[in-house]
């Protein structure tokens, strides 16, 4: 063997008990798994693991890394955590397809994400060159971690239609199926819908189809964001399963939560209307993350028509007087589209970060706070705000409910996703702690996971969403993406006040049986590649 762990605790990534072993790496797989009493095996090297929990890589199903990859090499956000694959390409919008055009405007909307890109040599405008953008990595020698991509169903729309809230036409339909057709040819493993941002959510629901059946037939999946998380949150995921089921593909439902006071308690309702088309042959799954306060961008808060014609298009409203009165009385009056229907409550919106450093004052105050101590309305704060940062400012919204949290996660099909937005000068914590949090505060402290079901849910049901035939689970032939942890000090270092301090209790964390991770720190191993959808059937 190139290396045996001696006397792990094996959490195999079935779900099943958890067991005593010796495991053996070589040649990038896991060679043998030697139980109590069975011979065990030799290696050139060999780590004593006793008392520490093997499994199988954790995958991140709602990834925001789709720059950081190429930026940082040691990605310690997510390689500390013990995650071994990223998906991206998350909530239809990122960076590929695209021609120079859509590119600067994707570039402007997302930076609360992923910054503005001025430090990416923007190479590729396929997703197959994005693809091998990935492999190439650092020099040659790959990324951090592995990664999927979904095709980012508004950046598909750009591209055919424009920004224009309007039907597409047929000859633009027929372009938007042939470019989500491309992308899967090229190696993504899905659709991602972005329903509360533009231009995305202009898209009707028989367009969403004719894309969904597309990916149908590819073998993928649809990852929507959908229409509401708030007021219409409901019937905003029945709107998706009615997608799912008139067109046979299959569902992930992103950061699938229920937020905003309408719908405290509401979890069982979301879990009765999954379990019945589940019951029916849907093919359904969902990721969480286990926190209760959200993070998107400042300007995905205001109503989509403000938005249309582009970012460019945007800001000249918030400079027009009336323009931007119109739009602060949607959100604050009726509940804009992009607040989920849900009139804006100040106090809630926390800004986390900023792209300019000038603005930094403000990061980590809420909207209302730092209006009161600058004398001003909120929504004067928030308009001078996006005008200067040119749209750059991201927020936590808090606005969850921990019982909604813990009882999704529960659910047969849950899977685990950061959704961590690594810009900013406050982050979320989510970004750095989701899957110690996972392990350490919901199974080993609440107990609404044990420990086998929390790891299955982190590893084999993504595994076999993204149908990976050798990944998510601990057996002899699969690859050796693997994370060995303590079960009993396991935990998030990330905090609210502190979102980029790494967790404790996970030594070793490797990629293809190579060290990403050795004695809890970053090594320069550079094993992360793409990972490209299987072909369908």
């Amino acid at each position: 063997m190139d290396t045996v762990f001696r006397d792990v605790r094996l959490v195999d990534g079935t779900g099943g008990p958890s067991r005593r072993a010796d495991v053996g790496l070589a040649d990038g797989r896991v060679a043998v798994i030697a139980y109590e009493g069975e011979s065990r095996p030799t290696g050139r090297r060999v780590v004593d693991a006793h008392g520490l929990a093997l499994a199988p890589g954790f995958i991140d199903m709602h990834a925001h890394s789709d720059l950081a990859l190429l930026r940082d090499p040691g990605h310690e956000a997510k390689a500390a955590q013990g995650v071994t694959l990223e998906v991206l390409g998350q909530d239809g919008l990122s960076y590929a397809p695209v021609d120079d055009g859509t590119l600067a405007r994707i570039r402007t909307q997302i930076t609360g994400w992923n910054g503005d890109g001025h430090d990416i040599d923007f190479t590729w405008r396929s997703v197959g060159g994005y693809l091998d953008r990935l492999d190439e990595g650092f020099g040659g020698e790959g990324i951090a971690v592995n990664a999927a991509y979904l095709v980012p169903q508004g950046t598909v729309r750009m591209l055919a239609v424009g920004w224009e809230d309007r039907p597409a036409t047929d000859d633009e339909t027929a372009r938007m199926r042939q470019l989500v057709a491309e992308g899967l040819e090229q190696g993504a493993v899905g659709l991602s819908s972005g329903l509360t941002y533009t231009p995305g959510m202009y898209a009707s629901d028989a367009e969403l189809a004719e894309l969904c059946r597309v990916v149908a037939a590819h073998g993928g999946y649809y990852c929507p964001h959908h229409r509401s998380y708030g007021a219409g949150a409901l019937q905003a995921y029945a709107e998706m399963v009615a997608l799912a089921r008139g067109t046979g593909c299959a569902l992930h439902l992103a950061h699938a939560t229920l937020n905003f006071g309408v719908n405290a308690g509401r979890a069982p309702e979301l879990l009765a209307l999954l379990d019945a088309a589940l019951a029916d042959g849907v093919d359904i799954s969902l990721d969480t993350y286990p926190y209760t306060p959200g993070c998107t961008t400042l300007v995905a808060l205001l109503p989509s028509r403000a938005a249309e014609g582009g970012p460019d298009a945007l800001l000249a409203r918030l400079r027009d007087d009336a323009a931007a009165e119109e739009i602060r009385r949607v959100m604050e009056e009726e509940g804009a589209d992009g607040c989920h229907g849900v009139p804006v409550d100040w106090d809630t919106v926390e800004i986390s970060g900023v792209a300019d450093p000038a603005h930094s004052p403000l990061v980590g105050r809420t909207v209302a706070r730092a209006a009161r101590e600058r004398g001003e309305e909120p929504w004067a704060l928030v308009r001078r705000l996006l005008i200067a940062d040119r749209l750059g400012p991201t927020i936590l919204q808090h606005v969850g409910h921990e019982d909604n949290v813990r009882t999704i996660m529960r659910h047969r099909v849950h899977t685990g996703g950061s959704d961590g937005i690594l810009q900013g000068d406050k982050p979320h914590p989510r970004a750095y702690g989701t899957f110690p949090h996972y392990l350490g505060q919901y199974a080993r402290d609440l107990g609404v996971l044990s420990l086998e079901e929390c790891v299955a849910h982190l590893t084999s049901r993504p595994a076999a969403r993204l149908r990976l035939p050798d990944r998510g689970l601990v057996r002899e032939g699969f690859r050796a993406d693997l994370v060995l942890f303590d079960p009993d000090t396991v935990a998030a270092g990330s905090t609210f006040e502190a979102p980029r301090t790494l967790p404790t209790g996970i030594p070793y964390v490797l990629i293809d049986g190579r060290f990403v991770m050795k004695d809890g720190r970053r090594t320069d191993v550079l094993a992360g590649r793409s990972v490209r959808r299987a072909p369908a059937g």
